[in-house]
């Protein structure tokens, strides 16, 4: 490590990963209120505070427990409405404020039971379409919620289908349902009835890249995001009365992803494209005007994250990239920009570090997009290279259908700020860069998958970035079972490796999917292995690190939540039991109040104040004490306290 990377200073992990001072802002659709997430008794609940005068806030929710993540405004601006579950069981329910009284309604009053919104509308402001599968767990039915007095009336039962479309009249219009070929049929619905004949089909190989965005709010216009007869995703109009599709937007290099619709009308303004950066891309003119304005305000990236009907204000989400994030009100009329708050304004003047973009390229010649922070004062002349080989942490992200983006990450910030070189790469499967990409990684996982992150570590150590016998491989979920895939696989390649809720087994991950995923399981099995098959259930059991966990040679951190629903204890138990009867230490940490990922803040704390003194003890870097972390959590060390750096002192005292 140098000199100047061991001077730098270190920056708490509780600044980085503990509650932010406010975040998610929004506009209420009349423009009246602000609204956005912050700290009540250390916990994130919903707060409010008058347009004219946002110093005037009041948390409008009381949640003592689980911290509120995702919340909306109903399109009347009369309630503010959020989704939580239990301990992570991903069963959300939907509640509703009211922002005259404060009275809170559990407006999906089941048990078991996980909500899907299905449409809202600027024209029937008090009520939405919600899709909720307490009749079957498997199964969605359509139901239309009155926001105002929380009734609940059955619009359509659901007999198979994935999900479904509706318009601004709250009318149903398009059913989704999986195909034989592992792609999707989509239907017309008159008057409820769903049409027995698809007038538009996908195929495996567009599953992913094509689906339907939405119509205008007259009705009279149908978006697609749509790789049919093309690799990349474009953004396709279709006239609902005469079929006639016109291309509006398309890149040769990545699909089009988001899109800034007018809220009175439904119309694309403005589309993005994210390659190795976002950029935008106005259709409107005025719309234009306003992120040129925004363009000239504001360093590094920004993104627009709530607009009011007349479109007069926008919250602008500013992302400078070495600095602390800031979020702004921007009057449109009046053309200023006000900043509302800095989310984390404990960072300021924190040693953060650039992120490089990059093009990297497989063994077998396919261009991935990918991601590199370097330690602070590693790198004297900015070349992209430190002055010599320093340790590194493959990141690896979940799905694996996702992607890595470029921006201010909290991971690659603080794993750079304790002296790693930060790696994340976009293997074959990640999303956002065609349908070839995404395909190529078929059949796949635990080989062409894990070639592109050997092939991506074999680039740095060439390059002269990282020390060949000093890089981890870390990640979550997918990311998991790549950790284990690449301690088991290729079992001296890293010098350890943090997994998080990570599949060990994939015949029994296939088995115990929520049951709200089984419309798409066909999927599943075409892309991972069908265990269905002789064939398909030999290539799960020799692509599953379970069953080579013999073969592992290098420390191992495992971090799950007992009640995650899509990659279950089980699969943290099995690897861990097969590692114990072989005499092969583990360390395992289960925190029986999480899911799929950590949501509280101090279970997060103290599973990262563990892995930094893990890696620390692997690669050398440094690391914040342990401290009292542990204490402040739920986390249970069921195995191997003793292989984490500092715990023994923690233990003593």
């Amino acid at each position: 490590m140098s000199q100047a990377a061991v001077a730098a200073p270190l920056i708490p992990r509780e600044n980085l990963f503990g509650n932010p001072t406010r975040a998610a802002g929004q506009l209420s659709p009349d423009g009246k209120w602000l609204s956005w997430l912050a700290p009540n008794n250390e916990v994130l609940n919903v707060w409010l505070a008058p347009a004219s005068d946002p110093s005037a806030a009041k948390a409008m929710t009381a949640a003592t427990d689980r911290p509120i993540r995702q919340y909306f405004w109903a399109p009347d601006s009369q309630s503010l409405l959020y989704i939580q579950d239990k301990g992570g069981d991903e069963n959300f329910l939907l509640y509703g404020v009211d922002v005259k009284t404060g009275k809170e309604t559990t407006l999906t009053p089941f048990e078991r039971t996980r909500v899907q919104l299905v449409g809202g509308s600027h024209k029937y402001k008090d009520r939405l379409l919600v899709g909720l599968n307490n009749r079957d767990p498997e199964l969605h039915d359509v139901h239309l919620l009155d926001l105002n007095t929380g009734k609940l009336e059955l619009v359509l039962q659901n007999e198979g289908y994935a999900g479904f479309l509706a318009d601004d009249n709250l009318d149903l219009r398009m059913a989704l349902r999986p195909n034989a070929t592992g792609g999707m049929d989509y239907f017309d619905i008159v008057n409820n009835v769903v049409s027995d004949i698809p007038a538009s089909i996908s195929g495996l190989e567009d599953s992913l890249t094509t689906s339907p965005a939405g119509y205008t709010n007259d009705g009279k216009t149908l978006y697609w995001i749509d790789s049919r007869s093309r690799n990349t995703a474009a953004l396709i109009a279709i006239d609902t009365a005469t079929g006639t599709r016109t291309v509006l937007a398309e890149s040769d290099k990545a699909d089009i992803g988001g899109t800034l619709r007018n809220p009175a009308t439904g119309e694309v303004e403005a589309y993005s494209v994210n390659y190795l950066r976002t950029e935008w891309t106005a259709i409107d003119p005025a719309i234009k005007a306003s992120l040129d304005f925004l363009e000239s305000k504001l360093e590094g990236d920004f993104d627009v994250s709530s607009r009011t009907d007349a479109d007069d204000k926008w919250i602008v989400a500013n992302d400078p990239l070495v600095s602390p994030a800031k979020t702004y009100l921007y009057d449109r009329t009046a053309g200023t920009l006000t900043e509302l708050y800095t989310p984390r304004p404990e960072l300021e003047g924190a040693p953060l570090q650039p992120m490089q973009a990059l093009e990297l390229v497989s063994r077998d010649g396919l261009t991935l997009p990918a991601y590199l922070t370097l330690p602070p004062g590693s790198n004297a002349d900015m070349d992209g290279i430190p002055d010599a080989p320093v340790p590194m942490v493959l990141l690896v992200h979940g799905g694996p259908w996702a992607r890595d983006v470029y921006g201010f990450n909290p991971y690659h910030q603080w794993l750079a700020n304790r002296g790693y070189a930060v790696m994340s790469v976009n293997f074959r499967g990640s999303t956002g860069f065609g349908k070839d990409f995404i395909n190529a990684a078929n059949l796949e996982w635990g080989k062409k998958m894990h070639d592109d992150l050997i092939d991506a570590v074999d680039w740095a150590i060439g390059k002269g970035i990282a020390s060949a016998e000093r890089i981890a491989i870390m990640g979550g979920s997918y990311g998991g079972y790549a950790t284990l895939a690449g301690l088991t696989f290729t079992p001296e390649r890293f010098a350890c490796g943090v997994d998080i809720v990570g599949p060990s087994n994939l015949e029994t991950l296939l088995k115990t999917i929520p049951p709200y995923w089984k419309p798409i399981v066909s999927q599943f099995h075409t892309r991972m292995g069908n265990p269905e098959t002789p064939e398909g259930l030999a290539m799960l059991k020799e692509r599953s690190p379970l069953h080579s966990a013999n073969k592992i040679v290098r420390p191992l951190l495992i971090g799950q939540g007992a009640n995650d629903p899509r990659v279950n204890q089980a699969e943290s138990d099995q690897i861990v039991a097969a590692m114990k009867d072989k005499g092969i230490p583990v360390t395992y940490v289960l925190y029986p109040d999480e899911g799929h990922g950590f949501a509280k803040p101090a279970n997060n704390i103290a599973f990262n104040a563990l892995t930094e003194n893990f890696l620390y003890a692997c690669l050398g870097g440094r690391a914040e004490p342990v401290g009292d972390t542990l204490s402040q959590s739920t986390a249970k060390i069921m195995e191997g306290a003793v292989y984490v750096h500092g715990y023994e002192t923690v233990s003593a005292e």
